[in-house]
């Protein structure tokens, strides 16, 4: 057989083949790379649309972390200013009670100098009885001379 049959034949032999794989090999091999072309389309459509959802959710998070910690903040000011009103009102009441107590000391003591003041007129008044007894020699009457005495108590 010469050369130029046997290149005829291969080419018709090849001819075939191609023709054979276009019809029946070709065919599903494509179907097969379009699936797979679809699915990883879709796996990354879905892989992008969690990281989307992702960043929404982690912006969501953040808002409310935001908002929690304002909240807080306004919370511990509220509680802050609540102390410092609780702890104001308790100085003012202190300050009540202790000028109620020095108001009533010093009403005490009042009372106890008035007492201490006729205590000593009283003892004034009975030296200076004494004191005339003596120098006069005689029995002074206390009963007989109360006016005199009452003046001399109140003049002391």
């Amino acid at each position: 057989m010469s050369i130029t049959a046997t290149l005829i034949v291969q080419m018709i032999v090849f001819a075939l083949l191609v023709a054979f794989t276009m019809k029946f090999v070709w065919p599903p091999i494509a179907i097969a790379l379009d699936e797979r072309a679809r699915k990883i389309a879709d796996g990354l459509a879905a892989a992008d649309k969690a990281k989307a959802d992702q960043a929404a959710a982690e912006k969501r998070v953040e808002e409310e972390l935001a908002r929690s910690r304002n909240q807080t903040a306004v919370l511990l000011a509220d509680a802050e200013r609540r102390a410092q009103g609780i702890v104001e009102e308790a100085k003012g009441r202190a300050t009540e009670e202790g000028n109620k107590i020095v108001a009533a000391a010093r009403a005490e003591a009042e009372q106890q100098t008035v007492k201490a003041r006729e205590a000593l007129r009283e003892q004034v008044a009975a030296l200076a009885v004494k004191g005339a007894e003596q120098i006069l020699r005689r029995e002074v009457n206390a009963g007989v001379h109360a006016e005199l005495l009452n003046r001399l108590q109140t003049e002391l």
